[in-house]
């Protein structure tokens, strides 16, 4: 997806066949099992599934070409001896023009593997960057408690 795409529910018009463009986003969604570069992006076209313009259905095809590009890409899970802990996060302040509710994204690596990785929506509207923040890491903070 271009980095400065900026979706929202008002623009071009409907998607003629919602079924395809459905069934597509929910491919790219199991992807992203293995596949955490998808994470963020497929997170973006998902949002929309219930009413699809054609400018998600580009964004949806521009991820589709990324993906048939870089197939051999994947997880690779090195043994290793040294079991340290590495978590990053971030947020994405009133990112999403609609509702203006902040994106949350994180990974969390043990031993130098990625275990874990989440892009999502955060459940409220912060009223700051800095309220986003902590949102974000209370929530990478319950999934390392979980591990």
């Amino acid at each position: 997806m271009n980095s400065g795409l900026k979706l929202s529910n008002c623009g071009s018009e409907l998607v003629k066949d919602v079924t395809l463009y459905r069934s597509s986003v929910g491919a790219l969604q199991y992807a992203t099992v293995t596949r955490p570069d998808l994470a963020f992006c497929v997170n973006k076209v998902c949002q929309y599934m219930h009413q699809p313009l054609l400018s998600y259905w580009t964004a949806v095809k521009r991820i589709l070409r990324y993906v048939a590009g870089t197939l051999d890409y994947g997880l690779l899970l090195k043994p290793v001896k040294d079991f340290s802990l590495e978590v990053f996060c971030e947020e994405d302040w009133a990112s999403d023009p609609d509702d203006r509710r902040s994106t949350t994204g994180y990974c969390i690596y043990l031993g130098g593997n990625l275990v874990t990785w989440k892009s999502q929506k955060q459940a409220t509207i912060s009223r700051s960057s800095t309220e986003a923040e902590f949102q974000s890491l209370a929530s990478v903070v319950s999934e390392v408690t979980w591990l």
